[in-house]
């Protein structure tokens, strides 16, 4: 019961925070016509937190992180793809003006995003092994195994609850006003976490 319980606040201390990857599934979330065609982004985002948090679990992350070579490329591939997701999503936002639905992705574009803000993040990833990785070394196999668990369904409710939530809130503004500077600021967030992440490299 104490590592569920632990996996649980840990999963939620680290998945709150306002980031890249929870705003673009926010932002789809409310933007796709139905909930179905948002579903692609839901299941990428949280199939790549729980690879992340397997790997983190078993150690894996750390001993490929060792590479400076690899850390550096991830960091580079990251930063062009998030620039380039942030130009993506203002762009659609442009779109919205003169038809509001036109702001939605693709499935191909919104798993190849969702992918990119959840793999390609070092800092998410250091996150993950810092925290998740280090965290369940307190643990034995079989409780390993339910803090893991735990870590793993809070991270699909949180998906799924980021993306009704977008939904909801596009009920309300049927004009898609709201919406509109919803996706704005997402650019704007988008486009910080790749500044962030070219400071820390050159750092």
């Amino acid at each position: 019961m104490e590592a569920i319980l632990h996996g649980i606040l840990l999963a939620f201390g680290l998945i709150l925070p306002l980031g890249a990857q929870n705003v673009f599934v926010f932002n789809q979330g409310a933007l796709q016509p139905r909930f179905v065609q948002a579903l692609p982004v839901i299941v990428t985002a949280a199939l790549c937190d729980t690879f992340l948090i397997i790997l983190a679990v078993l150690g894996v992350s750390v001993i490929v992180f060792s590479f400076e070579w690899l850390k550096i490329t991830i960091f580079l591939i990251g930063i062009m793809f998030l620039l380039y997701m942030g130009w993506s999503v203002w762009r659609s936002d442009e779109q919205a003006g003169k038809e509001h639905q036109s702001s939605s992705l693709s499935p191909k574009k919104q798993v190849m995003f969702a992918m990119s803000v959840s793999l390609l993040n070092p800092h998410a990833i250091l996150d993950t092994i810092g925290v998740i990785g280090t965290s369940s070394l307190a643990y034995n196999e079989g409780d390993k195994v339910l803090f893991t668990l735990a870590c793993i369904i809070v991270s699909w409710i949180w998906f799924v609850g980021l993306a009704l939530t977008g939904r909801s809130i596009k009920k309300i503004d049927q004009n898609g006003k709201h919406l509109r500077k919803i996706n704005k600021v997402s650019a704007l967030i988008i486009w910080a976490v790749a500044v962030y992440l070219i400071f820390q490299l050159i750092s």
